[in-house]
């Protein structure tokens, strides 16, 4: 890191004053906007509210209530919630232009698009109770992103839109929670019309990422590497890297290297010019405890709630000597499947012991030349995948 931290600093220093790099690529606007600036950016109307959860975080979470076509039509129209995946953020599902951004793409088929955010990402780091300074605030991981932000997110939209079910989709960590918010909480499972699953992961016991790296660590070695707050923030150095360093375009497969190591990374299938834009925004962050359960599901292989550590501290917090696992099965919500063959997060060995959990399976496709990041970002998402959703969607307004 500091290796690289170098060589920026000398490229921008030698670069600007000596000619050392190439012409600087264009610099995209959105790289230095918030959620709501990047959506009207776009000429796309905006809304903007907060969820508090019951056990206090507020969530920011955005609406675009209708798209650029078909403008006029305003409405109640079938609404369509997009939740994100791991160390990400709502600007995962906009970062793109809007001919290949799915929240712009839903909202120009007649959908209400909402984007939600999980607790401790860069637009989600407030509480009622606790200081993101201190260490309640950030002991949590899927497990209460699952139990607490789903469930007052969608509830949230459901009595604002009037709507008794929403189409919900999931990428990477926004089908974990997914999972186990819909077959722990059947309430909630109710109000889901269909759930469109993007790079699900359920178990991680075949992932190559550096999450088998990461399991490696003892629990109290780990603490003492990552501390017991923020895990890898979006800061100025991230910031510096996306809008001063990844703009020129000799850096390009540098910066790449440096944002997918967690995932991986398809540099054919990404607009290259909008890394600044993807760098700006991500890492958003997550808690350590968080990167925790998931190096605990890594080494374990088991989906399955968080270990506090101690079977004295796991009564305390299931009323069991160790962790619940987590029952897919359970779930009856219609369930489609879309799956990278080149995936590093979720590999397809672990999606293939997933989907036979799936009880309502009712679509499944592998695309095997995609990585993790490729169904947010890719070039050709709407071909393969986006185009797909919004006719599953259709179709399932017509039955509704």
């Amino acid at each position: 890191m500091w290796l690289l931290l170098t060589v920026a600093s000398l490229i921008s220093v030698l670069g600007s004053t000596h000619g050392f790099l190439q012409k600087l690529a264009p610099e995209s606007p959105e790289a230095t906007m918030n959620v709501s600036q990047m959506i009207t950016y776009w000429g796309y109307p905006c809304e903007e509210y907060e969820v508090v959860t019951e056990d206090g975080y507020i969530l920011g979470i955005y609406r675009i209530p209708y798209g650029k076509k078909n403008s006029e039509n305003r409405g109640r129209r079938p609404v369509a919630f997009l939740q994100h995946g791991l160390l990400a953020s709502a600007t995962n599902w906009i970062a793109n232009l809007p001919n290949n951004s799915l929240a712009f793409i839903l909202a120009d088929a007649g959908y209400d698009v909402w984007l939600g955010n999980s607790r401790g990402n860069t637009w989600a780091r407030r509480n009622l109770y606790y200081s993101p300074d201190s260490v309640e605030f950030w002991a949590f991981s899927f497990d209460e992103m699952a139990k607490y932000d789903l469930p007052a997110t969608i509830d949230f939209i459901v009595q604002l839109t009037g709507q008794e079910k929403i189409h919900y989709v999931g990428h990477s960590q926004g089908t974990t929670i997914g999972f186990i918010a819909f077959s722990t909480n059947p309430m909630l499972a109710s109000k889901i019309k269909t759930f469109y699953a993007l790079a699900p992961v359920a178990t991680v016991k075949y992932a190559k990422s550096l999450l088998k790296k990461l399991a490696l660590i003892p629990q109290f070695l780990f603490k003492v590497i990552f501390g017991d707050k923020l895990f890898f923030p979006h800061n100025f150095f991230e910031q510096f890297l996306g809008t001063e360093v990844c703009s020129r375009e000799t850096l390009d497969l540098l910066c790449s290297n440096a944002l997918f190591i967690m995932c991986g990374f398809d540099i054919k299938n990404l607009n290259m010019s909008r890394f600044d834009v993807y760098l700006a925004h991500n890492p958003a962050g997550t808690s350590v405890q968080d990167a925790l359960h998931w190096a605990q599901a890594a080494k374990s292989g088991k989906f399955q709630a968080f270990n506090w550590g101690s079977p004295f501290q796991n009564m305390l917090h299931y009323n069991q000597r160790t962790p619940p696992y987590y029952n897919v099965t359970a779930m009856t919500v219609p369930t489609a499947v879309w799956n990278g063959g080149n995936d590093l997060l979720a590999d397809p060995q672990d999606v293939h012991m997933l989907l036979p959990k799936i009880s309502n399976l009712i679509y499944h496709k592998e695309i095997l030349p995609y990585n993790h990041l490729d169904f947010i970002w890719a070039m050709n998402a709407p071909q393969e995948v986006y185009n797909e959703i919004v006719s599953m969607m259709n179709e399932g307004e017509k039955q509704f």
